[in-house]
């Protein structure tokens, strides 16, 4: 498009000039109208306000990229804080699950522990009539039945001769349908009554035999100590 008669075209440079003489104006009149400015302070001030007119587009670029910067190195801490927030949850968690897992285990090892200490302290009988005694008179201690090692001995042999498998088949007993058996020649009934819980429930099993009868002897004579003949 040509331009008008008697005007010529407005190149870049005449356009930045011309910004510049606005802005210029414009600080002219500002100090103009503060009071007490003198002409050499206005001067300056002019000169100033017109160097910064003539670099105003070149710095709002820069300030432009400025915050550009400052937006990208904000996101980068959010995302670092992020990150590293992430790592600490994973460490958490992965040092409560080793902390649950060592509790655990040391848990296990002390039941382990304690019953193998119970083991080793749980006494060893022989199955002999001495053992069986012995592990009676312990079971008739813990449920308080009274009697000793001498009076059990005394009234198994007298009884038995201390044979587990022992029957009477020619009692009153045994013609009633109910012979004396085991050890201290129980009948089922008296063992079935006075069975001592803790022990299997077999009157051929000797310390089964031997704790029902003891347990039977304290309720009717005081002790099977006080037992010297057929009870």
């Amino acid at each position: 498009m040509s331009s008008a008669p008697g005007h010529s075209r407005l190149t870049k440079t005449h356009r930045v000039s011309i910004a510049g003489v606005a802005a210029l104006g414009a600080a002219s009149l500002a100090l103009t109208l503060l009071p007490g400015t003198g002409s050499a302070e206005a001067e300056a001030g002019t000169q100033d306000m017109a160097a910064v007119a003539m670099v105003a587009p070149e710095g709002t670029g820069a300030m432009q990229a400025k915050v550009v910067e400052q937006h990208a190195a904000a996101d980068k801490r959010v995302k670092d804080q992020a990150a590293k927030e992430k790592a600490a949850a994973e460490a958490k968690a992965k040092a409560d699950a080793k902390a649950k897992a060592d509790a655990q285990a040391k848990k296990r090892a002390e039941e382990k522990e304690a019953a193998s200490r119970a083991a080793a302290r749980k006494p060893v009988y022989a199955n002999n009539l001495d053992g069986w005694i012995r592990e009676a008179l312990d079971v008739m201690k813990t449920r308080g039945i009274p009697g000793s090692y001498d009076g059990l001995h005394r009234n198994i042999m007298r009884e038995s001769t201390g044979n587990p498998r022992a029957m009477n088949g020619w009692d009153v007993n045994a013609q009633n349908g109910t012979p004396s058996i085991g050890l201290l020649q129980v009948i089922q009934p008296t063992f079935n009554a006075y069975h001592v819980p803790g022990t299997p429930h077999d009157i051929y099993n000797p310390v089964s035999n031997i704790t029902a009868a003891a347990n039977y002897a304290a309720a009717k004579y005081g002790s099977i100590d006080n037992v010297n003949g057929a009870y």
